[in-house]
């Protein structure tokens, strides 16, 4: 098992859960996080830090396209090891459903 990032984080990407990571597993997009599957160890303590509920196990249902999305791009990404600045519009995108077509591949910064 893993931790995948969903369509919650997409223009929100708030970061509270990548300082709480002990394996550093995030990567930073534009607009969002994803987590390396293979570097997850599995031990949860992200998905409570998530203000949006992001961050969900990979036993969750329909949940492979998130999969997908969080292994294509932890390889592509630059890894992110602190909190940085959210976006300065993420509590206007906080609630929003259907944001999977604003998903941005590309990178962010990285720390």
């Amino acid at each position: 098992m893993t931790y995948v990032v969903i369509e919650s984080c997409i223009k929100c990407k708030l970061m509270d859960c990548v300082e709480v990571c002990p394996v550093d597993c995030f990567y930073e997009g534009e607009n969002m996080l994803v987590i390396h599957p293979d570097e997850c160890i599995d031990c949860g303590v992200c998905e409570p830090e998530c203000p949006v509920e992001a961050i969900v196990p990979d036993t969750e249902p329909d949940i492979n396209k998130w999969l997908e999305i969080n292994t294509e791009y932890a390889d592509k990404w630059p890894n992110i090891n602190r909190k940085g600045e959210p976006p300065a519009d993420s509590d206007e995108w906080r609630d929003k459903p259907g944001k999977a077509e604003m998903f941005s591949e590309k990178p962010g910064k990285g720390s």
